[in-house]
């Protein structure tokens, strides 16, 4: 009879923690736990003896018989005051003394006495805890190092009918939070709730209100593709990976030493400003992730690339952290540092800020991480890579100034880690960063081994070209380290791992569905709502031009979506659903934002925004606007601070913006190009989507809602642009695991190199001949070399000039292609072609002679009219994703760089045109669906009437609106009635808001139009 009482699973885990984790058994009655102080005290002053024996015996000079109470006295004053992870890192310090309560492995081995100390440290494991003077209850399993309890598992079994569920109501409900040992970061560290199938964690018991977190493998298994859950492990328990990996002492004790930090914000709420702290225990797939990469590191050496792809939402400020402390540290097998220097690439202030923090709780060696801001130069990045900077935080943009400047790297390796890898990963400032950090020297020796042409000089001697060549391609010396949540096709081949059948996929996975299955996010594509939008075009003018066919179409879009009658529909759709939905959301803290396609529409949004809601009378809503640079409207200039103002009127500085947006006061962000990435608001709950999106960047701008926060239960999109399908295909490929089928084919460029001989427009003399110059200048440049060069290039545009338009075309898109591919295959692989190189360097000066293509600027303003609009729901609900279907998330690798041949823009009468564009909507318009307001205003602007252009031009536009303008407005409509009826039948009815919307546009509009003639 097999044995199942929920007694065996406990002696189960006991019995591999103290046979293979390194722990010591101790029943509960064998221990000197003295429960009003929540520590075995007899057991750390042991501890203390042994290890520290002269401090401990200056400490009993001190305080004689009364040392164990004052060490008591003295360890609580330190927990109260930082926290037992502090104590536990730092020990406490009395009157002078310095005492660690525990010791911790060293990273390499050369320090044989700190080793020593810590395998002095007790490692106790024991089963039923009685942790209260208060009551009998007891704690399934405890760990405590040197008499300090650390971890509590509650252990459930399937077999007696209970479940982890019943260990999390266990520690909601049978656990007083206000007990000393589970007072927040004074005992215990972490909770687990176990058990056969599923493990759960917190570092906080706060009652009915712990938030406990999944801390499973995920259903395939760590790093791989899967949802949530654990695999089936046909060696025993499928939780067994916490008690065999994670709770092993050596792991355990690294935890706490290098992965676990307390991070503290500040927020406001209720107007005042509270610190909240939270314990921050490393998520399952953190903590796989930094061991594996470690791992193959200490195993491969430097010199390998790896692609992590973690889900948006996952952690991957807190991994990369955690990641470069250890790579700081990381060790050889004869123990020697790996890495000179650990250099992570980013943007996001955010990243520097928290990483400085994670590390700084680890380890307080001044000067440890050095960040390279916008405050600083590139001079300070070249510096602090040549002072071997242990972790230097910088972005990209900085290394094209410094890549010459940088000292030999010969025998140092540079770990870099690339937060959010994209293809600006695989331009001329990621080779720049190669060409700074490429160990020149080892690559030198390869080059001479193939062209034997080649002299043996030094690498100082070298010339440019030479060095160029040896920075491209892989580097023994350099390790890339790439985390991105939708990895591209070249992102993929550049940084992910080779398969046996030549496809490549990432080194570890944390994907989309797992993360949302085990609650880390929110899915976005619940709770989505598409609009569609239908218009019908009709000429203003007498005269039919003709006008270039594609720019004529835009021009028309454009001027529907600037349209004052669209942008009111659309902002009262937006601000009564963000009043009757989101507003009620997270406690009445939930906020929106509006993604805009341009700077222009982020403006006109943010004023009609603000007129609807002062129209209204809303005192709850408040709207912000984040876009660069400045903005021309109807010649005032608009900038990001100019709009954003504070309600005790302030402006808001761009750097203030998201914490100005979190507040109580505000609660719709509107954005163009800013924010749609690395932007992190967890009480962002709505999105209004008024752009078109595609692939990584639909991904990107949606994902801003999935975070998590107390209350949050889903998020909200309503779309005016994108298609319930549009979405789901942008999404799909990064649902799960995202996979590359084959690699490029390197030869492409040979193809690519001949297209462009064959135009004719340059020739290898050419080439050689600004070579020269080139290889000149970089010797000694005297005040003509500039302008000879140029003159090189103006016989070669005189030849592109003269071929035929779309020929011009195909020559540029061909020779864009060279420069692109040529950067991209550069970095897969050493190629060592000169001709290649110096035909990359041609072409690049050749980008920059020939002329702009002149687009023919179309005006359609003053030549249509919206005649119908209308804007109506389409789609309401879910968009569901694939699961388990490896080839839809498999991207396909280009077989050809073609240049597609574009016709030339056509021409065609304005009349064709509109019918064109009127085409593609149905024509199921009704009379309700007129424009009246086009009509009406060009009635007012055909036949103006002097005494109300007078009137406008002698009174501010608050008069005019509120009172001049009424009575005038009022005898048009009726005379209007009068000839169409049924048009204007809705203008006159019942519908008084409708009336007073066409009043109020129109008056306004007017107003700027009679005040602005002469």
């Amino acid at each position: 009879m097999v044995e199942n009482r929920e007694t065996r699973f406990e002696q189960d885990i006991e019995t591999s923690l103290i046979q293979r984790g390194g722990w010591e058994k101790e029943s509960f009655q064998d221990s000197h736990y003295e429960d009003s102080v929540g520590i075995d005290v007899d057991k750390l002053i042991a501890f203390i003896e042994k290890t520290q024996p002269k401090q401990w015996e200056r400490y009993l000079t001190i305080y004689q018989i009364d040392a164990k109470r004052k060490l008591m006295k003295r360890f609580d004053e330190e927990v109260n005051t930082h926290g037992v992870l502090h104590v536990l890192r730092n020990g406490i310090r009395d009157r002078g003394v310095t005492l660690k309560v525990a010791f911790f492995r060293p990273v390499s081995g050369l320090n044989e006495e700190l080793q020593e100390k810590y395998e002095a440290n007790r490692f106790t494991c024991t089963r039923q805890f009685a942790y209260s003077p208060n009551n009998r209850n007891t704690i399934d399993m405890v760990l405590s190092v040197n008499g300090i309890p650390l971890v509590a598992l509650e252990l459930k079994n399937q077999y007696t009918g209970q479940s982890v569920e019943n260990a999390l109501v266990q520690y909601q409900q049978n656990r007083n939070p206000k007990e000393l040992v589970f007072n927040f970061n004074r005992r215990f560290l972490v909770y687990f709730a176990v058990d056969h199938y599923e493990v759960y964690m917190t570092t906080k018991l706060a009652g009915n209100k712990t938030y406990f977190l999944p801390f499973n493998q995920g259903s395939k298994g760590p790093g791989n593709n899967g949802g949530q859950g654990n695999p089936q492990n046909p060696d025993g328990y499928p939780t067994a990976y916490l008690w065999e990996q994670v709770l092993q002492r050596d792991h355990l004790m690294d935890v706490f030493q290098r992965f676990m930090n307390l991070e503290v914000k500040k927020e406001k709420q209720d107007g005042k400003e509270i610190t909240k702290k939270t314990l921050i225990f490393p998520r399952y797939h953190q903590l796989d992730v930094v061991r594996k990469l470690i791992a193959d590191v200490k195993m491969k050496g430097s010199g390998e690339n790896y692609l992590i792809q973690h889900s948006a939402g996952s952690g991957k400020s807190n991994s990369i952290a955690w990641l470069a402390y250890h790579l700081a540290s990381a060790h050889d097998k004869e123990d020697h540092p790996i890495f000179a220097s650990t250099i992570i690439v980013t943007d996001r202030t955010v990243l520097d800020r928290q990483l400085q923090n994670t590390i700084l709780s680890f380890d307080h060696t001044t000067g440890l991480v050095e960040t390279i801001d916008h405050s600083k130069s590139s001079q300070d990045l070249k510096n602090a890579i040549n002072d071997g900077k242990k972790i230097i935080i910088t972005t990209l943009q900085k290394f094209p100034v410094i890549y010459q400047e940088v000292d030999a790297a010969s025998g140092r390796n540079f770990a870099v880690i690339v937060d959010e890898a994209h293809s600006s990963q695989t331009g001329n400032s990621a080779q720049k960063l190669k060409a700074a950090l490429a160990d020149k020297e080892a690559t030198l020796e390869e080059y001479q081994a193939i062209e034997e042409g080649i002299e043996a000089t030094t690498p100082d001697d070298q010339d440019e070209l030479v060095k160029t060549l040896l920075s491209q391609g892989r580097h023994h010396n350099l390790s890339f380290f790439a985390f991105t949540a939708t990895p591209k096709e070249k992102t993929i081949e550049m940084f992910g791992t080779k398969q046996p059948d030549g496809s490549f996929a990432p080194f570890h996975v944390y994907s989309m569905r797992q993360a949302i299955e085990e609650g880390f996010i929110l899915d976005v594509l619940k709770n989505y709502m598409t609009y569609k939008t239908s218009y019908r075009i009709a000429k203003e003018i007498d005269d039919n031009p003709e006008l270039p066919k594609t720019e004529a179409v835009r021009a028309i879009a454009r001027y529907q979506s600037f349209h004052p009658w669209v942008l009111r529909q659309k902002t009262e759709v937006m601000i009564e659903q963000f009043r009757s939905v989101t507003k009620k959301e997270i406690s009445g803290r939930a906020k929106a934002m509006v993604v805009t396609p341009s700077r222009l529409h982020a403006v006109r949004y943010m004023q009609e925004f603000k007129a609807y809601i002062k129209e209204k009378g809303y005192t709850d809503l408040d709207v912000l606007v984040a876009f660069s640079g400045s903005v021309n409207v109807e010649g005032m200039e608009y900038t990001e601070p100019s709009l954003n103002v504070t309600k005790s009127g302030e402006k808001i500085s761009e750097k203030q913006l998201k914490e100005a947006f979190h507040t109580e006061d505000f609660n719709i962000l509107i954005v163009a190009e800013k924010y749609q990435t690395g932007f992190d608001e967890p009480l962002l709950h709505t999105m209004f989507v008024d752009k078109k999106l595609r692939g990584v960047k639909a991904v990107q701008t949606l994902s801003r809602l999935n975070r998590t926060t107390p209350g949050k239960k889903d998020t909200f999109i309503l779309d005016f642009v994108n298609s319930e399908e549009d979405i789901q295909a942008a999404f799909q490929p990064f649902y799960e695991e995202t996979t590359l089928n084959e690699e490029i084919n390197i030869n492409l460029i040979y193809d690519t190199q001949s297209k462009l001989r064959k135009y004719n427009v340059y020739n290898q003399g050419d080439i050689d001949q600004v070579l020269k110059l080139i290889r000149q200048a970089q010797k000694r440049q005297d005040e003509k070399l500039l302008g000879r060069i140029s003159s090189l290039f103006k016989p070669v545009i005189q030849r592109y000039e003269e071929l035929a338009k779309d020929t011009q075309y195909q020559f540029r898109v061909t020779l864009r292609n060279f420069g692109k591919w040529y950067s991209y295959i550069s970095q897969l692989d050493r190629t060592f072609d000169m001709q290649l190189l110096e035909e990359n360097i041609y072409t690049n000066y050749l980008l920059k002679f020939i002329p702009r293509e002149q687009r023919e600027k179309v005006d359609v303003a003053d030549k249509v009219k919206l005649e119908y609009y209308k804007l109506q729901k389409e789609f309401s609900g879910d968009i569901f994703l694939v699961a388990e279907d490896p080839e839809s998330g498999q991207l396909t690798n280009r077989q050809q760089i073609d240049a597609g041949i574009k016709p030339p823009d056509e021409r065609d009468s304005l009349d064709e045109i509109i019918h064109r564009v009127n085409e593609r909507f149905p024509d199921d318009f009704t009379e309700k669906d007129k424009v009246l307001l086009e009509a009406l205003y060009r009635s007012f602007e055909n036949n103006p009437d002097m005494k109300v252009v007078s009137m406008a031009k002698t009174n501010t536009q608050e008069m005019f609106v509120e009172n001049l303008f009424k009575d005038v407005f009022q005898d048009k409509v009726m005379a209007e009635y009068d000839q169409n009826q049924q048009a204007f039948e809705k203008l006159v009815g019942a519908d008084d808001a409708y009336y007073k919307l066409v009043y109020t546009l129109l008056a306004k509009d007017l107003y700027k139009s009679y005040r602005s003639k002469v």
